[in-house]
């Protein structure tokens, strides 16, 4: 006997190619559909709309495939309230859970549709009387009710790019696949205009760097755009902030004298000992206090009283004492920061990216920088839809970056 239920979809559903995707996922996941009803819009910029009967044999199969529509924009169309089961456990979500996606969502209860206050993807959402918010699997506590299917939920897709405004022919150029061709300095203008507009809302710009920032000589700009205010939030490794002190007190990053590009006697000891002085100083802004880290990165983001937390791996050396080493205390601290951002720069780092990517609201403009194309292409391909890629060098793009930002600005030592 087959199960069958009713989507809708709206928007640009064939210009995006979101109705061949949910298409495709349908019969991927071994069901079946009939395409209802379509209608296409006739201007470019008027939305289409769709209905789909979407069945399968298996009713919990369905059910599955109908929340997996929705990261495409297709909802059901009966309106229902959302069915909820008690958590079993601490750390265990009910079976049949909804996985939530990032993109903005609203739960129907008792018969009003209630918006998720924190859109995140790969949760739980979890009803909290008349409010409704994501949940991460480890953080979910015995008997909270969680919602399970994908009845009573809608999920908003249409959600502006970091590059959108009325230049709009130019941006759709910027969105296409990544490379290296796009007109650098034209991003880098767009990219500094966005954080203007951050700024004059209220709001806070976060970046995720990594190690490559110190090693391609790009930490003194990023020095300087920390100094004039254009950094509130740092997420980083051990690696970023090690080798950025290992820079400050030795000159050398991974052992490499930074002036002259070579090899120094020793050098590959230096961030051992940088990371050692920190350690007896208990800490780096204890460092900073007592004069034993005079310059560098995280030297000025102690001294623009920004935040930044670090999250180790088992590859870290040390690691520094103020590294978070348990990676779910590491997710905690970092989705804490989330709340008030409003733009997210990532520089020379994949793996950060796309933990952070996995964390933000698709509603938060997002830019990753990177030399490898791969790296920038990986953070789409994960599901932060909002992002546009930089293909460039990271040294040129933080010189480029300040010169927008900063009024006659001038390369200073870090």
């Amino acid at each position: 006997m087959t199960t069958s239920e009713r989507v809708q979809m709206h928007g640009h559903i064939l210009n995006s190619g979101s109705l061949s995707l949910a298409l495709d996922e349908i019969l991927g996941a071994g069901g079946d559909y009939v395409l209802e009803r379509i209608d296409v819009g006739k201007a470019t910029d008027d939305p289409s709309s769709a209905r789909i009967l979407v069945r399968h044999e298996d009713p919990e199969i369905l059910q599955r495939i109908l929340g997996r529509l929705q990261q495409f924009g297709a909802n059901p169309q009966e309106e229902t309230d959302a069915l909820t089961e008690p958590a079993p456990a601490d750390g265990v979500l009910p079976e049949g859970f909804y996985a939530s996606t990032n993109f903005p969502t609203l739960v129907r209860i008792n018969g009003k549709w209630t918006p998720v206050a924190n859109p995140e993807m790969d949760c739980g959402l979890v009803v909290d009387g008349d409010t409704v918010r994501t949940c991460p699997m480890a953080d979910v506590q015995a008997g909270e009710p969680v919602v399970v299917s994908a009845t009573g939920v809608k999920v908003d897709i249409e959600v502006e790019s970091a590059d959108r405004d009325e230049q709009e022919t130019v941006f759709e150029f910027m969105n296409s696949a990544v490379s290296s061709e796009k007109p650098q300095a034209l991003l880098v203008h767009r990219i500094a205009e966005g954080m203007r507009e951050t700024k004059e809302a209220g709001k806070k710009i976060l970046w995720v760097g990594g190690p490559a920032i110190v090693h391609t000589g790009a930490a003194p700009a990023f020095c300087d755009l920390i100094r004039a205010g254009w950094c509130d939030v740092l997420f980083a490794g051990n690696a970023l902030a090690t080798h950025d002190i290992e820079s400050a007190m030795f000159g050398t990053s991974l052992g490499v004298d930074l002036s002259h590009g070579s090899g120094v006697q020793h050098g590959h000891e230096h961030h051992l000992r940088a990371i050692n002085r920190i350690r007896a100083a208990g800490s780096i802004k204890q460092a900073v206090d007592a004069g034993v880290l005079t310059s560098g990165i995280m030297h000025a983001m102690v001294g623009a009283d920004a935040k930044f937390v670090l999250v180790g791996s088992v590859r870290d050396d040390g690691p520094l004492p103020d590294v978070i080493t348990d990676v779910i205390e590491g997710q905690r601290a970092m989705r804490a920061e989330v709340p008030g951002l409003g733009y997210a720069i990532m520089v020379a780092t994949m793996l950060h990216a796309i933990a952070t990517g996995n964390l933000l609201p698709a509603s938060i403009p997002l830019v990753c920088v990177d030399i490898n194309p791969a790296t920038v292409t990986k953070l789409a391909d994960r599901g932060s839809a909002q992002a546009t890629g930089v293909v460039t060098d990271i040294g040129l793009f933080m010189e480029q970056l300040a010169i927008e930002l900063i009024p006659g600005y001038r390369r200073t030592q870090a």
